[in-house]
């Protein structure tokens, strides 16, 4: 059925304004949607420019001097960490496990100025143990005079290790260090002082 107006005819009911509002409020509705995406877009950008940007070393270091201390005062045996080392050499992780003073374990790891990890490793629990554990299934294949004492080399498809085993406690460098690397740590280590 049709209804007459003065000047047009449409639908009963007036729906064809209804239609023609509807259909431009949607085109509105996507070409706002566009322009407020686009201005959030300079904003961020905006921000993203002047927002300081932390290139800092994303290295987190730790301070292993206290644990050190702390550790060597409990442990059965001396332990070692390195001192004079250039400071380009960051700790990355200690930690001393000494519930059973047969088998305790002492850990510093450390990122070298190259980039690459090394660690410290004692214990005087199981020394084939500790040598297969940490050193990657590393292989001997030799000794090494680190600062007058000889060390055995073992070579893996993953770490490189210098170990040295005295009065029942195995110390171990261990790493994908280079040897040369690993010699400068294992020459650095000293008990704590007194």
């Amino acid at each position: 059925m049709l209804s007459v107006r003065v000047g047009r005819a449409e639908p009963a009911g007036g729906q064809c304004d209804h239609v023609r509002v509807a259909r431009k409020s949607g085109r509105e509705t996507v070409r706002d949607m566009v322009l407020s995406l686009g201005a959030c877009g300079l904003v961020v950008g905006a921000l993203f420019l002047v927002a300081p940007h932390n290139e800092s070393d994303p290295v987190r270091r730790v301070a292993y001097e206290t644990s050190f201390r702390q550790a060597a005062r409990v442990a059965p045996y001396p332990l070692l960490a390195p001192q004079g080392l250039d400071e380009r050499w960051r700790a990355t992780s200690v930690d001393y496990q000494g519930l059973d003073r047969n088998q305790t374990k002492w850990h510093i790891g450390f990122i070298n100025p190259a980039e690459k990890y090394a660690a410290v490793e004692q214990s005087n629990g199981f020394s084939d143990e500790l040598v297969r554990d940490k050193g990657k299934r590393g292989r001997p294949i030799g000794d090494r005079d680190v600062a007058g004492e000889q060390w055995t080399a073992y070579d893996g498809p993953k770490y490189r290790s210098l170990v040295r085993v005295r009065d029942g406690v195995t110390t171990m460098v261990t790493g994908n260090a280079t040897f040369e690397d690993l010699t400068v740590l294992a020459a650095s280590l000293r008990p704590a002082a007194a």
